[in-house]
Formats: structure tokens, C-alpha cells, sequence
């Protein structure tokens, strides 16, 4: 049966963790994979989700299946997160809305693409260039195809909407706009509230449908702040597909945590998109798990604990970001390397090739991705004025001929 069966590459950013691993300096860096990391290198565990946790197991909740749509107050809680508790966008929204658990953001995105090949299978999808190295496996893999748009900077660390649009401009009725809600993975620049406005306009009038991948709400500007691109969308929009993930803003990386919400235009197709997401449920995994899904629900309901520690892991990164930028101006950095300063969000994307980063990584052991990416949030105290001067040194060896 496998005896033509060929191994698939390893996937790049886990071959660069393993390699990470078995290398032996002690002064190795690792800021490959998105995780949040202290002062010290570590990635503890919140408190409010420690607290969470005992409460759970000391009221013993029973195991018993949940139904194929997940926790519900789970569901109903990342509905309010995302749309906004208490506000016009989530009382004109929410007789429209669907939310369903899912394993993670991944999941969440993968779900939503099968609901978009059961309700069109002619649709393209398209995604940032520079993008989430896994938007495209995710969308084919459910037989979507894709296509891309430009993602790059204004020279004011926002998106340049011209080329974006223009390149859309090729975009069919009924494709589907993949972007990011905040926090760009790779490349940390966001869209201004007047580019979602406008982007949210042009949608509306070539007939595209956004999905919103949100990975990183509250790691931006703020919970409420990283959401207003995706509110101004369901505020233009009729149909609006989300992807969201408690990953990275409640430390639950590996309790695999998210939610796919659709906004229809009609309350009555409610009934059907369930059907259908419930159904891809079904065939897949049956019900998603229920652990980090009650943890989640306890911080969305009691949020002031959570909110605190969220805050200051957005604080902490901003000032890993400001530290690392005033480390690179002080030795003397070349202007290409200080557009990191006006990035937001985990990640930066370094002005770097492939063979600049493999030498960051041979020689430095500094391990990011070969397409320049770095991990912010993963820089410890210690290590910020030896990668500003890693970065220097590696880009000066290839300037020319750049």
C-alpha cells in the first residue's frame, strides 16, 4: 500500500525549531515560531488562566460529548469579543451571526474554507504577498483556489492600498478576501481605519466576501482597537467569514482554541450555514475539544484578570520593539532595518535574503524564517542589543548588488 508512498518536505518553520534544538551554543536565539516570550525567554502560563483551570477542576465538570458547534457560552462570548459587546455593530449583527469552535485558528480557517467550496467551489481566494506561509495549503487543501494581492508599506507603517486594489481589480464576483484583521503576520503593518473603510466600500461594490483571519486581537493596540477594521466590514458588508484564535492572546497555544464565525445577510440562512459548518465538523473531528474552550469562556466573562495580563504582554512588546529599534539607531543601522519601529504586532519582516538569514543563523545563531520573518515577542531582555548588531553585520555583507 505505501511502497510508492514518498515523504512530503518537512515544513520550514518546524524544520527551523528542530534545528534550533539540536544546535548546542548557549547563546542561540530563536525567534522562528509566533510565541510570546518574557523578559526571561519564558512562555508561562496566565494566571487567569491558571485560575480558570483549578476552578474547572475543582467543580469536575463532566466529560459527556458536547454538541458539533462547541461550548456555547464559549461561542457566544468570542461573538461579543469580536463584534463588540454592547455596541450598534453587535446588536444590528448578531440575529445574522453564526459562531462555531473550532481546533484553533487553523481549524477555524480550514472550516471556513470548506464552507466556501460547499457554497462555491468556483471561488478564488485571495491573500496577502507577503502572507501566513499556511493561508494557501489551508485553502487548496479544501480545492479553492488562490491567488494574491500585494501587501506592502506606505512609508508611514501602514498598507498601500494602490497596488492591493489594483491587483484586486482581476478579482470575480463571489472571490473571497482573505486579510489579516491586525497584526500582520509576517511583515507587522496594518491597514489604517480609512484603508478598511475603503476597503470595506470596494468589497461591497465588486462583490467580493473578506475573510478576516484575527490571530492576534489585543496584541496590536487593544482588544477593541484591533477589531474596528473587521466591525467596519460587518458594518458595510452583508456576508463576512472570521477566523479567530486564542492562541496567542490567552497563552493557549496548545489547547488548540478559535472560532469560525459567518455573518449572513438574512437571518433565515443562519439555519443553513450551521448545518453546513456543523456537518464539516462532523466528518472531521466530530466536536472540537472542550478544555481550552471553558478556560477561554471563564476569561471572556471575568475579562478584568485576563485584560490585565494582556496588557501587559502588549506593553511588553511594544517595548521589545521600541528597545530594539533605539538598539539598532545607536549602531548606526541603515534606514531599511529601522522600518522594524513602526511595525505592530509579534512580527517584523527583516530586509534580509534567504542566504542573510541562513548566515544570522550560522553565525549568530539567530534563528528566523528564510523570508526575513522574526519574531518580536520572542526576544528576551538580554538578547536585544546582540541582534541589533547581528542585523547590522549581516545586512552589510550583502548591500551591494541588493
Amino acid at each position: 500500500m505505501f511502497s510508492d508512498l514518498r515523504p512530503l518536505p518537512l515544513d520550514p518553520l518546524w524544520a527551523l525549531q528542530d534545528a534550533h534544538r539540536d544546535d548546542p551554543r548557549p547563546h542561540k536565539l530563536n525567534l522562528g515560531i509566533g510565541i510570546y516570550r518574557d523578559a526571561h525567554g519564558h512562555t508561562p502560563v496566565l494566571n487567569a488562566v491558571q485560575h480558570a483551570e483549578r476552578a474547572l477542576a475543582d467543580a469536575a465538570p463532566s466529560k459527556v460529548y458536547r454538541p458539533l458547534s462547541g461550548n456555547a457560552d464559549f461561542n457566544a462570548a468570542m461573538t461579543r469579543l469580536l463584534l463588540g459587546d454592547h455596541t450598534p455593530t453587535l446588536e444590528r449583527t448578531l440575529d445574522r451571526t453564526v459562531t462555531v469552535q473550532t481546533v484553533g485558528g487553523t481549524g477555524a480557517l480550514r472550516t471556513l474554507a470548506d464552507l466556501i467550496a460547499s457554497a462555491n467551489p468556483e471561488a478564488t481566494v485571495w491573500t496577502s504577498n507577503p502572507g501566513y506561509a499556511n493561508h494557501h495549503p489551508l485553502m487548496r487543501a479544501a480545492g479553492l483556489l488562490t491567488a494574491e494581492y500585494p501587501w506592502q508599506d506606505d512609508g508611514t507603517g501602514t498598507t498601500d492600498l494602490t497596488p492591493m486594489l489594483g491587483t484586486l481589480d482581476a478579482a470575480q464576483p463571489g472571490d473571497i478576501l482573505l486579510v489579516q484583521g491586525c497584526c500582520h503576520n509576517p511583515t507587522g503593518i496594518d491597514l489604517s481605519e480609512e484603508s478598511w473603510h475603503t476597503l470595506a466600500s470596494y468589497c461591497m461594490g465588486r462583490g467580493l466576501i473578506p475573510l478576516i483571519d484575527m490571530a492576534y486581537q489585543g496584541l496590536g493596540q487593544g482588544l477593541h482597537e484591533d477589531a474596528q477594521g473587521l466591525r467596519i466590514m460587518t458594518r458595510h458588508l452583508g456576508t463576512v467569514l472570521i477566523a479567530a484564535s486564542c492562541s496567542k492572546n490567552m497563552g493557549l497555544y496548545c489547547e488548540r482554541t478559535g472560532t469560525a464565525t459567518v455573518l449572513v445577510p438574512h437571518p433565515h440562512e443562519k439555519t443553513a450555514v450551521l448545518s453546513v459548518l456543523e456537518g464539516i465538523a462532523r466528518r472531521t473531528y466530530s466536536m472540537p475539544p472542550e478544555h481550552g474552550a471553558a478556560i477561554a469562556a471563564t476569561l471572556l466573562n471575568t475579562p478584568h484578570p485576563w485584560h490585565q495580563e494582556l496588557d501587559t504582554m502588549r506593553d511588553r512588546i511594544r517595548t521589545v520593539r521600541e528597545a530594539l529599534g533605539h538598539a539598532l539607531r545607536d549602531a548606526g543601522a541603515p534606514h531599511d532595518l529601522l522600518t522594524i519601529e513602526h511595525h505592530q504586532g509579534m512580527f517584523s519582516l527583516l530586509p534580509l535574503t534567504p542566504h542573510q538569514m541562513d548566515t544570522l543563523r550560522d553565525h549568530h545563531a539567530i534563528y528566523g524564517t528564510r523570508e526575513g520573518r522574526i519574531n518580536i515577542a520572542g526576544i528576551p531582555d538580554h538578547a536585544i542589543t546582540p541582534l541589533a548588531h547581528a542585523l547590522i553585520a549581516v545586512y552589510g555583507q550583502e548591500v551591494v548588488g541588493r
